[in-house]
């Protein structure tokens, strides 16, 4: 099992960056895919990007494609959300989930309790 803690949301002009953390605990980290999600108010939470257990294998929604990047360190549990140039439209909660690699929901088991993200024009 793995319990996921979000980290680093705010508030930030648009053209600016954030970087979000997530802390997992468990022994089992390094066998999950990882991935981002985000719910804007009055929507349905969707998927923004997923890293696999190799490392290698990511996926990006096209919203997002080019301005954020997933990272992930196996050794210290975390994965990492760099969000560059970003826009009014990407706030949002945001949401680190374990599970396995897709970029729908219904495969992510953990969830954490998400962070706030909100970017002013």
């Amino acid at each position: 099992q793995v319990q996921l803690v979000e980290s680093g949301g705010g508030l930030v002009q648009a053209g600016g960056s954030l970087r979000l953390s997530c802390t997992a605990s468990g022994r089992t980290f390094s066998s999950y895919a990882m991935g981002w999600f985000r719910q804007a108010p009055g929507k349905e939470r969707e998927f923004v990007t997923a890293i696999g257990r190799n490392f290698v294998t990511t996926a990006y929604a096209d919203s997002v494609k080019g301005r954020f990047t997933i990272s992930r360190d196996n050794a210290k549990n975390m994965v990492y959300l760099q969000m560059n140039s970003l826009k009014p439209e990407d706030t949002a909660v945001y949401y680190c989930a374990a599970g396995s690699y897709a970029t729908t929901s219904y495969t992510y088991a953990y969830w954490g309790p998400g962070t706030q993200v909100t970017v002013s024009s």
